[in-house]
């Protein structure tokens, strides 16, 4: 599966259902070839940031746990940052409040554009 793949699959489980962690976590862990189920009960807490819109997307969060798996816990924050301010670049902002327009007035991503969005710099990041 491509990154491009990765991203459009996230997109797919976000509408079906899925909240936007949940839908990059699962995605990626698809792609890396890591079980979905754990990641997807993991990520359950993390959508519309972290439940209350005014923390950090959950599309972004799902994007930097992944990271953590990936790079085994260690300089993780280094590409968490990386991660972080590409999709900041891209969408705008990094809060959901701030990204649906509830703080700012003027929606900046759609949820499934900022999950499209984090898998593409999680891609990114690592050169995929």
């Amino acid at each position: 599966m491509t990154i491009r793949e990765c991203a459009e699959r996230a997109s797919a489980l976000k509408m079906s259902g899925y909240n936007c962690c949940q839908a990059v976590a699962a995605a990626i862990a698809e792609m890396e070839g890591i079980p979905q189920e754990e990641m997807v009960k993991i990520a359950s807490g993390f959508g519309m940031g972290m439940g209350n819109m005014q923390a950090t997307c959950g599309a972004l969060v799902g994007a930097v746990m992944m990271a953590g798996i990936r790079t085994g816990g260690r300089s993780t924050v280094r590409f968490a940052r990386q991660i972080s301010e590409g999709f900041k670049a891209v969408c705008g902002a990094v809060t959901c409040g701030d990204l649906k327009g509830v703080t700012g007035g003027k929606m900046l991503c759609s949820c499934d554009q900022c999950v499209r969005n984090a898998v593409l710099c999680y891609g990114e990041v690592f050169g995929l």
